[in-house]
């Protein structure tokens, strides 16, 4: 018997007229892992809140059809006996946040089971080790970064040893490292300890090999279940690659009749290519990429020089910084959770102030100004999307800031929602849509003001590739018009395809800054996929379409045919 099963599912959030899940069927065995895979708003957390009771109990709306889990429907089992089945880590962490210590965040959902005292604290000792949060175990949630409340969010769930875990997008705020770590226990507690696991993902790269399930959801319906081997020749048959990680999605492209999972899958398949090796080496060389350079811009954006900051609990965040951006540069500013990049940016913006050292944009000290006075001149999108959503539709949104910063519309706003996909949601109440689509409608109501400066915290949280590779397009264009971008991400892939120069932070300081070819080779995490692939074979290639040149160069040497 399935350990969850659902039967002709169908939900409406409230006041709407599309289903959010329409006539869903699914049944999944335990100790399975089914990776949940869809673009922004098709269905995969409605199908988790589903799954978890929370729909409709907590969202209302109108709910037909059966969830049943260990064989009883959902709506019979008393809340207390289903937390101790299933445990859901939400895709926003600081909604299910309901303590200010991290140790009683962990401890709350045991302490509501009855759990011995003695059994918590060695629980609360398993997850932290294995979560690498024992530092910060006696802290303060709101000191925390995103990605570390998301750590928290996850131990408190698995303190409580479901038999079912749900997690929606569990390291989309996670340092490459960090989310490394939470994906390989995840297998552990699947492979090891029989865990069922359901999984929704938007970076692919880091799971999709993990998988024994592969779960595709399009308009609330689930359009594709298949096995982890036979998915990406379905996917790749129907030119569908919003589902595709960069690594497979390279291969594609490349009409290579093999398709890898992974990068060690990928350099064997590139080895029964190599077998001219020095021949093929030699000609790679001689095919080098010329990368574009363009020339200087004059104008300075910001200068930073020899920043200091201390929160209020005296901890230095950021330690003797200096840093510059002109007109047109775009820069990725890298590291691990909690180092700092946030702090950084609301520096930049005048949220906080320094306590030594000086902050320049645009020729004037930020200690003389205040947030309202760079508003017009730098945008600034936060890690929560939702702090700037508070009008009744989306357009609204848009036009609020506009009316608020003086300036005049003159159609920017309709060309900004059609750029990002959202001219019919227009009419829609922003708090309605998926945590994707906010994210899309908050940056929407940032670009609206044609910044001089563009500061982004985690923009690609919650995006599909395709909707990622639209921002970056995005971004690229305003790069050409002179503005200055600087995003705080954990995507090396995104930062690999779009970003010019790489920023890496460690413990409050900038330890490196250089062009993206050489930070982001030859490194063990901060490389995306197609780096790694082609590592000691043609050096510096980090972007798709330079993975794709070099391969069809090696498949045609090898097969004597012209380069495509």
């Amino acid at each position: 018997m399935p350990v969850i099963a659902i039967q002709n599912l169908t939900y409406y959030y409230p006041n709407t007229s599309v289903p959010a899940l329409d006539r869903i069927n699914l049944d999944i065995k335990a100790g399975e892992l089914v990776l949940l895979l869809g673009g922004s708003g098709s269905g995969k957390s409605s199908l988790i809140r589903a799954i978890a009771g929370l729909i409709p109990e907590y969202y209302g709306g109108t709910y037909q059809g059966k969830v049943l889990i260990n064989r009883q429907e959902i709506q019979h089992i008393k809340r207390r006996d289903l937390a101790q089945q299933v445990g859901l880590v939400f895709q926003d962490p600081e909604s299910q946040m309901v303590m200010t210590s991290v140790e009683q965040e962990i401890v709350f959902g045991m302490e509501n089971l009855g759990l011995p005292n003695q059994l918590m604290k060695r629980r609360v000792m398993e997850v932290s080790s294995a979560l690498s949060i024992s530092s910060y175990l006696h802290g303060t949630i709101p000191e925390l970064s995103g990605g570390q409340k998301q750590k928290v969010a996850l131990a408190s769930v698995l303190a409580m040893q479901p038999g079912i875990l749900l997690l929606d997008e569990p390291t989309s705020q996670l340092d490459p490292v960090a989310g490394e770590e939470i994906l390989t226990m995840v297998r552990r507690l699947n492979e090891d300890n029989g865990i069922t696991v359901i999984l929704a993902e938007q970076r692919l790269e880091r799971c999709f090999h993990m998988a024994d399930r592969i779960l595709i959801m399009e308009q609330g319906r689930i359009v594709h279940d298949l096995r982890n081997q036979s998915a990406f020749s379905v996917l790749a048959a129907k030119k569908d690659i919003s589902c595709v990680p960069p690594l497979a999605q390279m291969f594609i492209q490349a009409e290579c009749p093999q398709i890898p999972a992974t990068v060690k899958q990928g350099r064997d398949i590139l080895r029964s290519y190599l077998t001219e090796d020095a021949v093929i080496r030699s000609t790679l060389a001689d095919k080098a990429f010329r990368r574009r350079k363009d020339p200087d811009r004059q104008k300075e954006i910001l200068n930073i020089r020899n920043l200091w900051f201390s929160y209020h609990n005296g901890q230095e965040v950021l330690k003797n910084i200096s840093f510059s951006m002109k007109a047109g540069e775009f820069v990725v500013l890298m590291g691990s959770n909690g180092t700092g990049k946030t702090t950084l940016l609301k520096q930049i913006n005048s949220l906080l102030k320094p306590d030594r050292g000086q902050i320049t944009v645009l020729g004037q000290d930020s200690r003389s100004l205040s947030v309202e006075d760079l508003a017009c001149d730098i945008g600034y999108l936060s890690q929560n999307p939702s702090d700037y959503l508070f009008l009744a539709t989306v357009q609204e949104e848009l036009s609020f800031t506009l009316h608020n910063l003086g300036l005049s519309d003159d159609g920017i706003s309709h060309d900004i929602l059609e750029r990002l996909h959202l001219s019919q949601y227009a009419a829609a109440n922003p708090r309605d849509l998926s945590t994707g689509q906010r994210q899309r409608v908050a940056l929407a109501s940032v670009l609206v003001s044609r910044p001089q400066l563009l500061l982004l915290d985690e923009p690609t949280r919650g995006l599909d590739y395709v909707l990622k590779r639209e921002l970056g397009n995005i971004l690229k264009e305003l790069q050409a018009e002179g503005t200055a971008i600087l995003v705080v991400t954990h995507d090396v892939e995104f930062a690999a395809e779009f970003a010019d120069e790489i920023a890496l932070m460690d413990q409050g300081s900038i330890i490196a800054r250089g062009d993206k070819y050489a930070m982001l080779s030859n490194s063990t995490f901060y490389s995306p996929q197609i780096s790694k692939l082609f590592n000691g074979i043609v050096d510096g290639v980090v972007t798709l379409e330079q993975g794709r040149q070099v391969l069809k160069t090696i498949m045609a040497i090898y097969h004597n045919r012209e380069v495509v």
